[in-house]
């Protein structure tokens, strides 16, 4: 059968989110490095960094956010309002204090005690990340390219309301897409099976008749693989591959996606 549905994961293959995290991270500690003259941006980042995530992972929360697949930087910046789970009440409770405790403890490794810094600079990478909402220079070319011709979908893992926030944020992405399925609101992330036959059955579409395209391995690509879904592994920084966790196809920008559909769709006419 011929390719039907082309699906997409959001961060960091849509959406530029690495840059709106980064960008907000050096603006942040830059203000820090303002108010104490011997205080490193850089360090502070990386202090911070550690910290988050292992603050991160002393929650309760944590195998959720595991499963539904949100990191530590989505929760420095993340409300988790407006959900049904338990485990996002939950989140959205302990959020507020868990950007302050991140970044006083990033201030503290470096030899600097200052809480209300802290909060400070909390509530400050939160905002600055909502001001950078980055898309990627071929995202919307490729959509308006595929959509005639194709479904499209959406797959995302995190929460309803951090996802929906960053879509709102680029308006004029979500309408492209016939499908936007988020982990948070199924239950299970990607790369669980059962997430990915739930898709496939919401589209119609059977695994030979749809392709999968994403930047991690873990999730993306490793989903795709155990449905029979063609994987498409955008890999634009680089990465080192998997011995474990093979992709059917490799690129570094979206537009190579014509070359593979038409490959593609080109080995299905010769089985018939």
């Amino acid at each position: 059968m011929a390719i039907k549905a082309v699906w997409f994961d959001l961060d960091d293959t849509l959406l530029w989110d690495a840059r709106s995290v980064q960008e907000s991270f050096e603006v942040t500690c830059e203000k820090a490095a303002m108010k104490y003259a011997e205080l490193d941006a850089a360090k502070l980042e990386e202090a911070v960094r550690e910290a988050a995530r292992d603050l991160y992972a002393g929650y309760e929360t944590y195998g959720f956010t595991q499963n539904i697949g949100i990191n530590p930087f989505e929760g420095l910046w993340g409300n988790f309002r407006g959900e049904t789970h338990e485990m996002f009440h939950k989140m959205e409770q302990i959020v507020p204090q868990y950007r302050t405790d991140a970044w006083t403890k990033g201030l503290k490794a470096l030899g600097i005690e200052d809480a209300e810094l802290g909060h400070e600079l909390g509530e400050m990478f939160a905002a600055e990340r909502r001001k950078r909402p980055y898309t990627y220079e071929e995202t919307y070319t490729i959509l308006d390219e595929l959509k005639e011709s194709y479904k499209l979908v959406l797959l995302t893992n995190g929460s309803p309301d951090l996802q929906n926030e960053k879509l709102s944020a680029v308006p004029e992405l979500a309408p492209y897409f016939d499908l936007i399925m988020i982990s948070g609101k199924f239950g299970k992330g990607k790369p669980s099976p059962e997430l990915f036959e739930h898709v496939m059955e919401e589209v119609g579409v059977s695994a030979d008749e749809a392709i999968m395209v994403g930047d991690k391995l873990t999730t993306d690509i490793k989903g795709a693989n155990s449905v029979g879904i063609t994987s498409v592994w955008i890999n634009r920084e680089n990465h080192p591959p998997s011995d474990e966790i093979k992709p059917v196809y490799e690129i570094k920008h979206l537009s190579e996606l014509h070359g593979i559909l038409k490959e593609l769709n080109a080995k299905q006419k010769t089985k018939i």
